[in-house]
């Protein structure tokens, strides 16, 4: 048996740029962390040679072709993964909630898998290998962001560029502004949780219009990238955080709602210097810059919202547990 464990993460600014229908363009850049809330794959040999993937329901079919779950068909095939399987997926948060769940499964399952058949991957091989099963097979409308941050973990900036490359590089900052930023960030769950295809078809198609307001979020990303790395108030982070909603919020009418915007005000009447809504948009989680004096009046503010605790996890994709069989 094989267990994995796949951060999920928080999008600060760029979300969009990481969509080939603009990256194409002009290069897109990400400010992205990974949090220490996980999705758990494990997988182990089963006897028979049948296949069982256990998730929302449980399928339990003869072959590949017959698994209706669509990413771990893709990986099974991908990898020529012909011997018996079991496949059994558990998560810290539930899923189309803004935290990457889709590809942090992917890049968990392709880590576990390869573990199985003895194989060490760095974590760059994993992100290529998430996109191209997400994207260029199963045709999701998505970017390149979820699966890089879930694959490396930390705090990065990631870098799409023209021809399809992708970098990451970690946030080099002071231990304290890394520990002040992390105590300055609430999330709390709005719930109406809502798959991003809708959203991020919709970005994807009007993007070639929406390219100046692209743009700017990801100057916004560098901007915070600066504030992190040159030592500069951090207040200045919550302000663009703040920025690059209202920006963001203006590409699609989509990616927000009524009740969402009664929300933030809420937290900006509240205390919050800024905030955002996690993933593609619609529902799932907000999250907040605050200052730690004024977060009591900001939780009794939302206080009919379930808060998160959480923090920015270092590392990455990784195998937990490697056990064998008994039989």
């Amino acid at each position: 048996m094989i267990i994995t464990r796949t951060p999920f993460r928080i999008s600060f600014a760029g979300g969009g740029s990481d969509l080939e229908s603009y990256y194409r363009h002009e290069p897109g850049m990400v400010l992205s962390s990974a949090i220490d809330k996980y999705m758990y794959i494990s997988v182990m040999e089963r006897f028979g040679g049948t296949y069982r993937i256990s998730y929302s329901r449980t399928e339990l079919v003869d072959t590949v072709e017959q698994i209706e779950h669509p990413i771990v068909q893709a990986c099974l095939r991908s990898l020529d993964y012909r011997k018996g399987i079991e496949v059994v997926s558990m998560a810290d948060l539930p899923a189309q909630s803004g935290m990457g769940s889709s590809s942090s499964y992917t890049v968990g399952l392709l880590h576990a898998l390869h573990a199985m058949q003895g194989h060490v991957v760095t974590a760059q091989y994993l992100a290529q290998e998430a996109c191209r099963i997400e994207i260029d097979l199963l045709q999701e409308p998505i970017g390149k962001q979820d699966q890089y941050i879930a694959a490396y973990g930390g705090l990065q900036a990631i870098r799409f560029h023209s021809d399809g490359i992708v970098t990451v590089d970690p946030v080099i900052c002071a231990p304290e502004t890394r520990r002040e930023l992390n105590r300055r960030l609430m999330i709390f769950y709005a719930g109406g949780v809502r798959s991003a295809r809708d959203v991020l078809t919709q970005q994807r198609t009007n993007t070639p219009g929406r390219i100046p307001t692209l743009r700017k979020l990801c100057e916004i990303a560098q901007q915070l990238l600066e504030v992190l790395t040159r030592g500069r108030d951090l207040n200045e982070f919550g302000r663009l955080l703040h920025r690059s909603w209202e920006l963001k919020r203006s590409l699609e009418d989509s990616i927000s709602n009524d009740r969402i915007d009664r929300y933030y005000q809420r937290g900006l009447s509240g205390g919050a210097l800024g905030g955002k809504l996690l993933g593609a948009g619609a529902g799932g989680f907000l999250l907040f810059f605050c200052e730690p004096h004024l977060q009591g009046k900001l939780r009794a503010e939302l206080h009919e919202l379930p808060e998160l605790p959480f923090a920015l996890e270092p590392e990455g994709t990784k195998v937990i547990h490697v056990g064998s069989n008994r039989w």
